[in-house]
């Protein structure tokens, strides 16, 4: 965790949101990441992102069952839904989304907040568009060839 909030301090010094993380895997750390929301116009790049992005290139794998996700504050929902998505059971966080929201970065408790709701509540309106008669299904076929 020492390290996760280094690099988060490291971040804020370069102009970059207070948030790092760091992956490990049996007390090794893997890879690391810092919020690089400052030097792209990529809305993923987030520290946790970063980490888990770098891990699965370096280790040529979606599975990071059995990696530990240490990061200086509460993941958001795109991040643990990764974290959730490539196996991670385990993560630590020093700040929670309210700690941050109380220094004005909110979006994380809004999120949460809205994926709380029914799907037709939420603020961000998702319509189920079927498929038009006659077209493949990409379910279907990726099905049929596994």
């Amino acid at each position: 965790m020492k390290r996760a909030v280094e690099i988060s301090l490291e971040n804020v010094r370069n102009g970059g949101d207070p948030f790092g993380a760091v992956l490990v895997k049996d007390g090794e750390i893997i890879t690391e990441g810092a919020n690089e929301l400052h030097k792209t116009y990529d809305i993923s790049g987030h520290a946790e992102m970063i980490a888990i992005r770098q891990a699965q290139v370096k280790l040529q794998t979606h599975d990071l069952s059995g990696y530990v996700m240490y990061a200086s504050g509460e993941p958001c929902p795109m991040c643990l839904t990764a974290m959730y998505m490539t196996g991670i059971e385990e993560g630590y966080y020093c700040a929670s989304i309210e700690d941050a929201a109380d220094v004005g970065l909110d979006g994380s408790v809004k999120i949460y907040g809205d994926l709380k709701k029914a799907r037709s509540d939420r603020n961000l309106k998702m319509k189920h568009m079927p498929l038009e008669p006659g077209q493949r299904d990409p379910l279907s076929v990726w099905e049929k060839e596994q």
